[in-house]
């Protein structure tokens, strides 16, 4: 396999790595819509509900009660709500890299493939050039002692 086989092969992995994590995303901010909707539906009917109970309410401090109680409820309720959607959040990012994470491994085995090939390659040059530089040295060397002599 040679570096631009290698190179094809990496930016094809890598689109389809984009490609994963974007449809990642799609999923993650489609859980968020239907989460918000179901939370603003479930909100609204509790709002629906303490505004019933308000009404009937036949004294003051009941109707404090009331208020007080939908304001303690709608607070953890949001805050339940809140903490769902930063885990979702979370979840979406985590599931968004994981592609990335695969393409970056591959592409730092293919480097290393590459890496030590070429140095393989090097190698072998150096140990060519040593060898023709021994060769001419002998060479050079018996020439000189036929001259001396």
């Amino acid at each position: 396999m040679n570096i631009y086989e290698d190179a094809g092969r990496m930016q094809k992995e890598a689109m389809d790595n984009a490609l994963k994590s974007i449809a990642a995303m799609t999923k993650g901010f489609q859980q968020i819509t239907a989460e918000t909707a179901d939370f603003t539906k479930r909100s609204y009917d509790q709002q629906t509900a303490m505004m019933e109970k308000l009404f009937q309410a036949k004294s003051l401090d009941k109707s404090m009660e009331i208020q007080t109680e939908f304001a303690k409820s709608a607070y953890e309720t949001w805050v339940a709500q809140m903490t769902k959607m930063g885990d979702i959040y979370a979840d979406i990012a985590k599931e968004s890299y994981k592609p990335f994470e695969q393409t970056a491994k591959s592409a730092s085995t293919t480097m290393t493939k590459v890496a030590d090939k070429a140095a393989s390659q090097m190698d072998q040059a150096a140990k060519e050039g040593a060898a023709a530089a021994k060769d001419a040295m002998d060479k050079a060397e018996t020439k000189a002692s036929r001259a001396a002599s």
